[in-house]
């Protein structure tokens, strides 16, 4: 397995939250208030130059709506959990009424065993 470098991981990491942030209407600057961090620090991160603590991370994705999926996926390479993920990603997309019947669904089929 080729080993994944720590400026890719943060590179990765620095592109989707930017992303997140432009798509949910933030600045920087408002995004950094929200976060209780730097601007400097938010830029840093964005531009993969610097790596994010955990509590960091988690807080972004609550406040970004942003899934673990999201921020890991490029790095999963068994086949088993990308379709996993791939799943989950679809069920993302749907309305809480669509994901409430696949629920049920679930659940069903978890019984006929």
């Amino acid at each position: 397995m080729d080993s994944i470098s720590k400026s890719d991981i943060d590179k990765n990491f620095g592109k989707i939250l930017r992303d997140f942030r432009i798509k949910n209407k933030l600045t920087q600057e408002q995004l950094s208030e929200k976060l209780g961090i730097s601007l400097k620090y938010i830029s840093r991160i964005e531009n993969g130059n610097n790596g994010i603590k955990t509590q960091t991370l988690i807080n972004y994705m609550n406040i970004l709506g942003i899934t673990p999926n999201t921020i890991y996926a490029p790095f999963i390479l068994d086949q088993e959990a990308k379709k996993n993920i791939e799943i989950s990603e679809k069920l993302y997309s749907l309305s809480d009424e669509k994901k409430d019947f696949i629920n049920a669904m679930i659940d069903l089929l978890k019984n006929l065993d």
